[in-house]
């Protein structure tokens, strides 16, 4: 899937919608998914793939069966088991597309970023939260279901979660050889923003009540690091 996913240009955070995503995991699933036609395949996969996110979030994808799956997709259980054959591969569908999108959406630099590790980092914030606001369902139930499931799975999401840590990471510590930010261990500070942007899509109840929006959060966000990282 890595090399498939390399050659792949930047992607917005609006063209991340369940049916691009569903094109992008069809063709890396033909040992799970039985029906080779994809007009056909593709708005059926859609709908588990949508089901299972809105069941886990209610009553945690552990507990959910089957036949949950089949009444919230409106599809018969044989249906089903003709796109994904256990939870753990309707699992790992769900954690690649969050590492999809990360590696085409959020990592991907834009025109500026090589050069300037501020506009760098400031670029990376802003695309975690644009993205995670997009995909909020996908990004949440990454990170509070992935635990229940196989090594692979963990191990899959374990790879997205430290990818974005080396992306902020990296930026801060060439502002550091810069000269820019202050002397600090550059993976321990992005192991602390990690949190500050996870917040965004386990715990949006919160920002909500206090009215904070997606833009008021990036600036929010950016502004603490900032102050965080200054020389």
């Amino acid at each position: 899937m890595e090399a498939c996913l390399l050659q792949m240009p930047r992607l917005r955070p609006q063209d991340l919608t369940p049916t691009a995503l569903c094109e992008e995991l069809f063709p890396n699933h033909g040992d799970s998914i039985r029906i080779m036609k994809a007009h056909v395949a593709l708005p059926n996969l859609e709908k588990i793939l949508l089901a299972a996110l809105e069941i886990g979030s209610r009553k945690g994808f552990y507990s959910t069966t089957t036949r949950d799956l089949s009444e919230a997709s409106g599809l018969s259980m044989g249906a089903i088991y003709s796109y994904v054959d256990s939870k753990e591969s309707l699992l790992r569908m769900i954690l690649e597309a969050v590492e999809f999108a990360v590696e085409h959406a959020i990592a991907p630099a834009e025109a500026g970023e090589d050069n300037d590790p501020s506009l760098r980092r400031r670029g990376l914030i802003r695309r975690h939260i644009l993205v995670s606001e997009t995909m909020q369902r996908w990004f949440y139930f990454a990170f509070l279901e992935v635990k229940a499931f196989d090594k692979a799975a963990r191990d899959l999401a374990l790879t997205s979660e430290l990818r974005t840590e080396r992306l902020l990471a990296d930026a801060i510590q060439s502002g550091i050889d810069q000269g820019i930010y202050a002397p600090a261990d550059a993976l321990v500070m992005a192991g602390l923003i990690k949190p500050l942007l996870q917040d965004w899509y386990v715990k949006r109840w919160k920002f909500r009540q206090r009215g904070i929006s997606k833009e008021q959060y990036i600036g929010i966000v950016t502004g603490f690091v900032e102050r965080a990282i200054a020389r």
